[in-house]
């Protein structure tokens, strides 16, 4: 009689093992195996890490094998058991590989195809027709879409990370608990000896050393000892934690009334104002979005405040980007003065802060939780809804999308919601931060998530006009590396434009983002695609995916620490309105303005853990779950690793001896995914 050898490798999460009985069935174009009993509890089997063998007997041969179905039945209480892919040697001596990388739960059966990547047409069969279409309607119940707030990105209607898929769930909800980890590292900072003074002000600048952490040659410490200077301050609007608020300025807006003599003794070249501008050389940064919002009104005992500044930036002869002109307020007027250089010491430095401390709610809420965080969420339900595992988009996407559900649920459960710890330390916390959203959401394209295409939006482009504008440079080679690499796979499995057409999950999956993610309704400008028509269309969408997910997630994210560590160089909120004439101001003041004792503990503990990586992290080319087993893909694969290496290789050699080195793009340093 046929006997065919099934392997089976269980994973090495935490508690994968089981002690509930397995069974399975071998499905194949001539028949199935009888339901199997593969393991039963105490046997030892299915272990965490282990790969177990076993024989099963058929009546005849089953032909070609079209289906794998496991089975696991509790024992005394369900025993989630994660299986990481089966492997069937048939009678003939082939190896057929059923890629799993899921958690079997509850009595439920699991049905695998094998680990070959298929389109809708390639499936011939009414079995493999009838297992996808069940796949997607099962996925489409489990992954539902909610809207968390008015007007937000739609997210996984999931309240708590416990009510989520257990696929996507973390291994350890630990690991993901924001008030544990943030308490951590206020402890392990040194700083919660502090916490005690919630409200009270530090009392000078030298003070706010006494909760700076110093670590031998790091970027904070550099922050630190030159915050103060107009170089450091302009430097971070290419480099920073937030280098996207800066765009060519080809014309001064009329709300921005600055003037040639205002800047005159700041200018270099012997040009007028309107010249400087004329010729490229002056840069706007408008935080219009920050007018209007609801400052933190969650302690009745500390009034805070918001800005929404203008601020005026000059590339001079040397390339050095500087700070010419700030205005704190939208509306031109007696009572909103623009400050500048030549003003008194302590108006440039606190007009200096206020840009800095709307700076850090831009970032933190806009370029970071939005355009990074809750943007991968949208792509990621929307790949569980509509694409089967067997399909090469599914396949290729996946690790992009790992915990990314996960860290954005526990946020809204633990951190963005009301009364939650975002609200302890933050100007905008209270429900202003979801005003911003709403704000944000106005103008959120998709063509601003295409990196080189927003770059070029705000006139950044030109390495002659700004050669050291290392987001932009290395940003780019990440870019064209990952879309080389997307563009491979999809001339494995696409060879036409036509196919791409007439991939009808291919679209579903597009129009599911434009029409349920991110509805128009949410947006007053350009639509996200509705289908996608060539090769091309669908290279550049996934990469978007990808690069948002991994790249630009990990280029605005793991510098927070760097840059915002150092409170008067990113105040998460001010304790004095914005100042509404000139030479009033004096350090008491600044003092008073910048965050308390509690609030600034509450910040630094954040940037800390928010800047570190997961335990066991997976880098950008990093695809140790083998879902796909096509030679050419592996082949891509490893070509896209040489790239991202010789891409990390130039950031290093450029970085030796630079005592401000840009490393946020380097590959070997960003994560597959939005997981912290």
């Amino acid at each position: 009689m046929p006997s065919y050898t099934v392997m089976v490798a269980t994973g090495s999460q935490w508690f994968a093992g089981t002690d509930d009985y397995i069974y399975i069935t071998l499905v194949g174009t001539e028949g199935c195996s009888e339901r199997t009993l593969l393991d039963k509890p105490f046997y030892n089997d299915f272990e965490r890490g282990a790969v177990d063998s076993y024989d099963v007997t058929v009546g005849e041969n089953l032909g070609e094998m079209e289906l794998v179905k496991v089975e696991k039945n509790k024992y005394w209480v369900h025993d989630d058991w994660y299986c990481k892919y089966i492997t069937v040697k048939t009678p003939s001596g082939d190896y057929v590989e059923f890629p799993c990388f899921r958690w079997l739960v509850d009595d439920k059966e699991v049905v695998l195809r094998d680990g070959r990547a298929r389109l809708p047409k390639d499936d011939k069969t009414r079995l493999e027709k009838q297992h996808r279409r069940k796949e997607l309607e099962s996925r489409r119940k489990t992954y539902r879409w909610t809207e968390w707030q008015p007007g937000f990105p739609m997210s996984i209607d999931a309240n708590t990370h416990k009510e989520l898929p257990r696929d996507i769930q973390f291994d350890s909800e630990k690991g993901v608990d924001f008030i544990l980890n943030y308490s951590k590292a206020i402890e392990n900072l040194c700083v919660n000896q502090f916490m005690h003074m919630f409200q009270s002000s530090w009392n000078d600048f030298a003070d706010f050393e006494r909760i700076f952490v110093r670590i031998k040659n790091t970027i904070s410490e550099y922050v630190m000892q030159h915050w103060k200077e107009d170089f450091m301050f302009g430097y971070q609007y290419l480099n920073g934690c937030n280098p996207v608020m800066i765009q060519k300025c080809t014309k001064l807006p009329e709300k921005f009334p600055v003037t040639h003599n205002m800047v005159a003794d700041c200018l270099e070249r012997e040009m007028t104002l309107e010249e400087e501008i004329k010729a490229g050389n002056i840069y706007l940064a408008d935080y219009e979005l920050m007018e209007d919002i609801s400052p933190n009104s969650t302690d009745p005992c500390t009034l805070q405040y918001l800005a929404a500044p203008i601020c005026m930036l000059y590339n001079n002869s040397q390339s050095k980007i500087l700070p010419l002109a700030i205005q704190l307020g939208q509306t031109p007027g007696k009572d909103n003065p623009i400050f500048l250089p030549s003003d008194g010491q302590y108006d440039w430095m606190l007009a200096k802060i206020w840009v800095r401390s709307s700076d850090f709610h831009i970032h933190q809420t806009v370029t970071h939780l939005l355009r990074t965080h809750l943007v991968s969420e949208v792509f990621g339900v929307a790949m569980f809804r509509q694409l089967p595992a067997v399909h090469p988009a599914y396949k290729l996407l996946l690790p992009h999308i790992r915990f990314t559900i996960a860290i954005n649920t526990k946020a809204r459960e633990q951190l963005i919601c009301e009364f939650g710890i975002f609200d302890k330390a933050n100007g905008t916390g209270g429900g202003g931060h979801v005003e911003m959203i709403q704000k944000a959401m106005r103008s959120l394209t998709f063509r601003s998530l295409c990196f080189p295409d927003a770059i070029k939006a705000r006139g950044m482009d030109s390495p002659e006009d700004l050669p050291y504008y290392y987001y932009r440079d290395d940003g780019n080679r990440v870019w064209d590396a990952t879309k080389s690499f997307v563009w491979d796979v999809v001339c494995i499995y696409y060879d036409s434009d036509n196919t791409v057409q007439k991939d009808e999950e291919i679209q579903a999956f597009v129009k599911d983002v434009c029409s349920f993610g991110i509805p128009i309704g949410r947006r007053t400008i350009g639509p996200f695609p509705k289908s996608l028509k060539t090769r091309e269309d669908l290279t550049e969408y996934l990469t978007v995916i990808i690069f948002t997910a991994s790249a630009h997630h990990a280029a605005v994210n793991f510098g927070q620490y760097d840059w915002c560590s150092w409170i008067p160089n990113a105040p998460p909120t001010m304790r004095k309105p914005p100042p509404t004439q000139k030479g009033v101001v004096d350090v008491k003041f600044i003092i008073e303005s910048l965050p308390d004792r509690g609030r600034s503990c509450w910040h630094l503990g954040a940037v800390w853990a928010l800047s570190q990586f997961q335990e066991n992290e997976l880098f950008l080319g990093m695809y140790p779950d083998e879902h796909f087993i096509e030679k050419p893909v592996k082949e891509a694969m490893e070509s896209f690793r040489q790239r991202l290496a010789e891409v990390s290789s130039a950031i290093k050699i450029r970085n030796e001896g630079k005592k401000l080195p840009y490393y946020y793009f380097s590959p070997d340093r960003i994560p597959n995914s939005v997981a912290v």
